[in-house]
């Protein structure tokens, strides 16, 4: 390979006798790949005489971290992800983006492919990361940007959230406005640093939608247009605010409208000023005025012509209206459908206390029920959507409906309207009972302040439509689950008997050698798995994982295994697969070791068929760094060409763990 030449000639490989290269390893749903993708890199890298030094983005954090002396001095930079990576620290070196999966499968390709790549301009990347190769298209994409915007969201939401809940609860006083604070007193402080919380979520959250699609240029329109969805009504005077739906949509307008801008070609002395002048501004104006003048046009007639509606439904069935009430709280928490319940309903207070209470019960059921669902099958959430939920159960008790928005914003076909359910049934039942609330407020913190008659069927409405949106919620996101697993290339569901026996290294004796901090054993081996499919491969591992006596329920790990598969593949290219699983189900940290002579479709990026299937399995409460360090070091060694041919050669049960204890 000839030296790449640095664009501008600082430190470049003119001034050594090796070219130095910098890498960035990422993906998405875990560390395998990110360290699958770097060791490969480095390998590559070594064979072709070339430096190289590769910066790891996994769960676990980043890991050898590129300074900027390593820039300075760098010929080029390759970044293999399949998430967001910054680019602008890169600026004036050439960059080369591509997907993990080219740099597992085509390390030395991308390294001479790099000399060529071009340079980066500056900070205004021309687009995020994870494009070339990566198979995404504009669906991951989106995702991929939406799920940007849900991360930075939710610190605003717990924060503001919470200070909300605190100073509620420790210095709030029922009014017939509502709860109130003692003006200038501490809480009254805390109160309104919660607010601010708040009133920053809707434009984190645009904006970072915005950012993911078209980099730094789209943070400042994505923004504004959050704060327009969030506060048109104070900021231009409309009748109604858009809420978190409003802010998704200028999140991806403003993305995409600045990814669009940049296609433009203009003059080369224009160039310099385009991303932190040009961009900005015209996205900017041209976003604002596109929603003042043509998307708050509509959100106002809705608002209108629903409270004219509604008023007119107040004579209805009490069940009728109640449900139509949580209904629409429900909806969109803090948009124009869910403001006309709740104004509806405040106008009726010392009138008919009973609309209002119809809106009390509904307000907390999104946020309880999603956090109760996350405690009720943790396996389908991740570790931040589980803290999130405990979050949101306390939320939800002060009558904080935002504690949902994350939820729902992440996936909005299950959530909004399982959230819908449950706030109807909320509404219905609390209709029914004849609840009333004289304080424009919900949830059950208005009844510590005495403002709500009929306390017991309050809480009986309360509950029972939280239980409803937990359990649909869940139901709708395992059907999604079950219908990606359906659809994956896996072969047919068979469900095979868990085996009695782990095969020839089960009845090694005790003092066997120990891998992996002893968390895999000779218990924990298997020469040859039986089955031929994944699911059959993955109850079979869970058999083999019982043989140590640290599993609680077979079917329970089986199923947490499964759901992850159904978020994405762990079969990971070279003969490997690593299904692995987070869940009390487990006792201690569990690995597990077989082989597979036919190999089994796994769905590998590569089309090869699993031969060595590792499987971890770990508790929640170890759920942390133990199981990415796993994962890592597995990962990394697999990667040694001569370690897999050892493994799957060894002859018996002691040979395979005897290869096994190079894993370090």
């Amino acid at each position: 390979m000839t030296s790449p030449a640095g664009p501008r000639g600082d430190g470049g490989a003119s001034g050594r006798g090796r070219p130095k290269l910098l890498a960035v390893t990422a993906c998405p749903t875990g560390i395998a790949h990110t360290y699958m993708a770097a060791e490969k890199l480095q390998q590559a890298a070594a064979e072709l005489g070339v430096d190289l030094k590769v910066e790891t983005q996994g769960s676990i954090g980043a890991e050898n971290v590129l300074s900027d002396n390593d820039v300075r001095e760098a010929d080029g930079i390759i970044i293999a992800a399949d998430t967001e990576v910054d680019r602008g620290r890169f600026a004036g070196k050439r960059v080369l983006t591509t997907s993990v999966a080219d740099g597992i499968h085509k390390p030395k390709e991308l390294i001479e492919r790099v000399r060529s790549a071009p340079v980066q301009a500056g900070a205004e990347a021309s687009g995020r990361t994870g494009g070339a190769g990566g198979g995404g298209g504009e669906r991951s994409a989106a995702y991929k940007a939406l799920m940007n915007g849900v991360s930075h969201m939710i610190p605003f939401v717990v924060v503001g959230g919470l200070l909300l809940a605190v100073s509620i609860a420790l210095g709030g006083h029922s009014t017939p406005q509502g709860i109130e604070f003692d003006k200038d007193s501490f809480w009254f402080h805390v109160n309104a640093l919660g607010g601010l919380g708040f009133k920053l979520m809707l434009p984190i959250f645009s904006g970072y939608i915005a950012y993911a699609l078209g980099d730094r240029p789209a943070l400042v329109p994505g923004m504004i247009g959050g704060f327009l969805a969030a506060d048109a009504v104070n900021l231009y005077g409309a009748d109604a605010n858009a809420g978190f739906l409003g802010a998704i949509a200028t999140g991806f307008l403003a993305g995409y409208l600045v990814v669009w801008i940049k296609k433009v070609r203009v003059p080369r002395f224009v160039q310099p000023i385009m991303p932190i002048i040009v961009i900005p501004i015209v996205s900017t104006l041209t976003l604002g005025l596109f929603y003042i003048y043509v998307i708050g046009q509509p959100i106002s007639w809705v608002f209108t012509h629903l409270t004219d509606w509604l008023n007119g439904m107040t004579g209805s069935s009490a069940i009728v209206l109640g449900a139509l009430i949580g209904l629409m709280i429900a909806f969109d928490m803090g948009g124009p459908v869910n403001k006309t319940a709740f104004l509806v309903a405040v106008g009726l207070i010392g009138t008919n206390d009973a609309v209002m209470g119809m809106a009390a019960a509904a307000i907390p059921v999104m946020p309880l029920g999603q956090g109760l669902a996350t405690l009720l099958r943790r396996g389908l959430y991740t570790e931040q959507e589980r803290e999130t939920g405990v979050a949101a159960l306390l939320m939800g008790f002060f009558g904080i409906s935002e504690g949902a928005i994350p939820f729902a914003a992440a996936r909005p076909a299950q959530v909004i309207p399982a959230n819908m359910l449950g706030g109807a049934v909320a509404g219905a039942v609390a209709g029914l009972s004849g609840v009333e609330d004289s304080v424009p407020h919900g949830g059950p913190v208005v009844s510590v302040f005495g403002a709500v008659g009929g306390v017991a069927m309050f809480f009986v409405a309360i509950g029972v439509g939280t239980v409803v949106t937990a359990l649909t919620t869940n139901a709708l996101i395992g059907i999604k689950a079950r219908r990606g697993r359906a659809a994956a290339p896996v072969g047919a569901r068979v469900h095979a008997p868990v085996p009695a026996a782990a095969g020839p290294a089960a009845a090694a004796a005790d003092d066997e050698p120990e891998v992996l901090s002893g968390y895999l054993t000779a218990r924990t081996v298997k020469t040859e798995l039986a089955s031929g499919t994944k699911e059959e491969a993955i109850r079979e591992m869970a058999g083999l994982l019982a043989a140590a006596g640290h599993v609680r329920d077979v079917e329970e790990l089986v199923r947490v295994a499964l759901a992850r598969e159904a978020q994405g593949t762990t079969g990971l290219g070279e003969s490997i697969a690593i299904p692995h699983a987070k869940t009390d189900a487990v006792t201690r940290p569990t690995v597990g070791f077989a082989r597979s002579g036919g190999g089994i479709e796994w769905g590998a990026l590569d089309g090869t068929k699993a031969r060595l299937v590792f499987m971890i399995a770990v508790p929640e409460a170890a759920a942390g760094d133990e199981h990415l360090r796993i994962l890592a070091l597995l990962s990394r060694k697999l990667m040694d060409g001569g370690f897999r041919t050892r493994l799957q050669s060894a002859p018996d049960g002691p040979a395979v763990l005897e290869v096994l204890r190079e894993i370090r």
